[in-house]
């Protein structure tokens, strides 16, 4: 797989990767404004993997200064368990070492307990914390 850097011909194909993925949730999360601002951001990067000419992976990664957040880890349904969820972490979490971030953080739903247990595997851990927000 080759990782790069998002692309603004990308746009559609990494949209439909996530909704394939079951990542985007109508009124909760615009995946539109969530490219724009990690473009617009020296802070933020959406990493694609392509195979075959063809996107089959994302990883949105960015940074507050203190610690580093991982979003949108997508990998197409036909390629999944096939090791590239692991490069996009990896490619993501390097993205994260060159800036300095001394850690990674992710959130995900608590009934995806797939992705939970993918995560575990990369060496992640439920941490004791209550994500708290308000809508504005």
């Amino acid at each position: 797989m080759d990782i790069r850097n998002y692309e603004s011909r990308d746009r559609t194909a990494v949209i439909a990767l996530w909704q394939a993925c079951g990542l985007v949730v109508p009124g909760k999360n615009d995946p539109e404004a969530d490219i724009d601002f990690a473009v617009a951001s020296q802070d933020a990067e959406v990493l694609v993997g392509v195979v075959d000419g063809k996107i089959a992976a994302t990883a949105m990664v960015g940074h507050d200064g203190h610690r580093g957040w991982l979003y949108y880890v997508a990998v197409a349904p036909s390629r999944q368990k096939s090791g590239l969820g692991r490069e996009m972490v990896e490619a993501a979490e390097e993205w994260l070492r060159q800036r300095g971030a001394p850690k990674a953080q992710l959130m995900i739903r608590e009934t995806n307990t797939q992705v939970e247990a993918f995560y575990a595997r990369l060496g992640y851990a439920t941490i004791p914390r209550i994500v708290m927000q308000k809508a504005l």
